[in-house]
């Protein structure tokens, strides 16, 4: 799998792809990254890269010529019968999630624009960008981080990448979890300033144990994210255990035990 990423800002991404255990997968190349900066492409002696917006107003827009060639030296370089698609991270784009992660997971990759100033010159979005994608209702300075949050998401799924390899399983959002949030965690000492870790999580009974989780994903959800259980009931994703918990929630809370 390949991302291509246009920026103007390459050095950023430098700590993603040396830090943390995602590293491995960046190394490896089982996602490769490659990182291109139009200004290279562009032309001048000041490489210009932007220029002020036909009708006034504040900001400057980047330039349409330096982003194709760009584009095209990526092209050339991928050698690909079929294009990758470019994506351009915007505020009009449709928010990512568990679901659009892992289908990028399991694609061959992209190209990833990200935009600074007041953004790019439409006519090159209307010829090339083939997707565009939002982190949520709010703007960022430029794509980069953005494409930093695909690149992390995406390589922490590929085999080989984490220590266990299923721990992403149990991820929020996960199939394996129905979509719920995922249950809290607890680790040593079994007592902290006077909080003692749920009995459940001590007893050595995973029955005990896995319906305990259960419960605490049902009811974390419903009090952040009740749109989350709709969706898994509707998918059939809720037990009659389940239920028969959910409708005890508003008396008894979060369970402590």
């Amino acid at each position: 799998m390949r991302f291509d990423i246009i920026t103007l800002f390459p050095e950023l991404f430098e700590p993603l792809l040396t830090s943390g255990i995602t590293r491995r997968a960046y190394e490896s190349r089982i996602v490769d990254v490659r990182l291109w900066n139009p200004r290279e492409y562009a032309e001048g002696n000041y490489r210009r890269v932007d220029d002020r917006p036909f009708g006034g107003g504040p900001g400057m827009v980047m330039l349409a010529e330096p982003l194709e060639r760009c584009l095209q030296a990526i092209r050339a370089d991928r050698g690909e019968a079929l294009c990758a698609p470019l994506v351009l991270f915007s505020p009009i784009g449709q928010q990512l999630t568990h679901t659009a992660v892992q289908g990028w997971s399991e694609s061959q990759g992209a190209v990833l624009l990200c935009g600074r100033y007041e953004g790019i010159d439409q006519r090159f979005i209307d010829t090339h960008v083939a997707a565009q994608i939002s982190l949520g209702d709010f703007v960022l300075s430029g794509g980069e981080i953005a494409a930093m949050a695909l690149l992390d998401a995406v390589a922490r799924l590929q085999p080989g990448v984490l220590n266990d390899e299923g721990s992403h399983q149990f991820d929020s959002f996960n199939p394996a979890l129905d979509g719920l949030l995922d249950s809290p965690h607890y680790t040593r000492p079994e007592v902290w300033q006077g909080q003692a870790v749920p009995e459940s999580l001590l007893s050595g009974h995973h029955a005990k144990i896995e319906r305990w989780r259960r419960e605490q994903s049902l009811a974390l959800t419903a009090k952040h994210r009740p749109e989350l259980l709709v969706q898994a009931r509707s998918a059939g994703g809720l037990s009659q255990s389940d239920e028969a918990f959910l409708s005890r929630l508003p008396e008894k809370g979060l369970s402590e035990s």
